[in-house]
């Protein structure tokens, strides 16, 4: 069984949520705390062993691939000024020459597409799927349980959690079977099932394991929802070759490809930092104390 090497993350969205900003912003630059999105997404899959990290870009997200190049007049600048805790700190950020890989999705036509566009930089072995808007906050990284768990089972592996029963009809939900090792099998997948017909509550929450097969049916697989290539529509193929399991995620999770998300995010990793804590909360505080009650009630409403 070849071991998880490699990660792709599909980085070519337009971000029309976040418009004006990323007009000239790719969305995935956009800041949490001190640091873009996609940066949190690399770390998690560096934590989880990942040596070769495959961005599938799109017009204007050059500074994605400038934010993970060397920058020597920064680090110049940084030195002669005697600023080696910002400096060193720069220096775990920097993948090792060769380690990052650029091609594009020139259409948008969907996840699948863009997870299809990096098959030849993947080749024939399994590799790790991350979409960029969805960050993780916990000890350990999601993907390093997620790559302990193949190493046991082998097949594809996707990440689940919980949500609302009555939110299930939002997302790629997953049919839940018996427990194996720190997983469960997976026995069925339903993208935005209909309200009531869900087969659980564990909705893919944006972290996949999955083996290079998956290539050959997304070069065939017909538009589906919105008239793009689902991914879920090429797993449901995969699955009647190949086994899926299901990890189930515990951690917290933002989806920062809303605007509603983003701000959560940065809250909450903000209060992650002990420096940061008390004057965030006392900032949060006196938000919530500025505000009329009356406003808040019809705000509610």
């Amino acid at each position: 069984m070849k071991r998880v090497r490699k990660a792709v993350f599909p980085v070519a969205g337009l971000g029309t949520r976040f418009l004006p900003a990323t007009k000239s912003i790719p969305k995935e630059m956009l800041t949490v705390v001190d640091r873009p999105v996609i940066q949190y997404v690399v770390d998690e899959a560096r934590k989880a062993g990942i040596e070769h990290f495959i961005f599938v870009t799109g017009r204007n997200k050059g500074v994605i691939e400038d934010h993970f190049d060397l920058q020597f007049e920064l680090n110049e600048t940084l030195a002669q000024r005697g600023k080696t805790t910002q400096l060193d700190f720069l220096k775990t950020l920097q993948p090792e020459p060769g380690q990052t890989s650029f091609t594009r999705q020139q259409v948008p036509l969907g996840l699948g597409h863009a997870v299809w566009c990096a098959r030849d930089l993947v080749g024939e072995e399994p590799f790790a799927l991350l979409l960029p808007d969805m960050i993780m906050q916990t000890d350990k990284s999601c993907l390093s349980d997620m790559v302990e768990l193949y190493e046991e089972t082998g097949g594809n592996i996707i990440a689940v959690q919980e949500c609302d029963p009555a939110e299930a009809h939002k997302y790629g939900i997953v049919g839940r079977g018996k427990d194996v090792h720190d997983g469960f099998e997976i026995t069925g997948m339903v993208e935005k099932p209909k309200p009531g017909t869900a087969p659980s509550n564990l909705y893919i929450n944006g972290r996949y394991i999955l083996q290079p097969q998956i290539f050959g049916i997304l070069a065939k697989q017909e538009r589906g929802t919105g008239n793009e290539i689902q991914l879920t529509d090429a797993m449901l193929k995969l699955e009647k070759t190949q086994r899926f399991y299901g990890y189930h995620y515990r951690g917290s999770t933002f989806d920062c490809g809303s605007p509603e998300g983003f701000v959560e995010a940065n809250i909450a990793f903000a209060l992650a930092r002990p420096e940061m804590r008390a004057s965030v909360l006392g900032m949060l505080e006196r938000l919530i104390a500025d505000l009329d009650p009356r406003k808040a009630m019809q705000a509610a409403e």
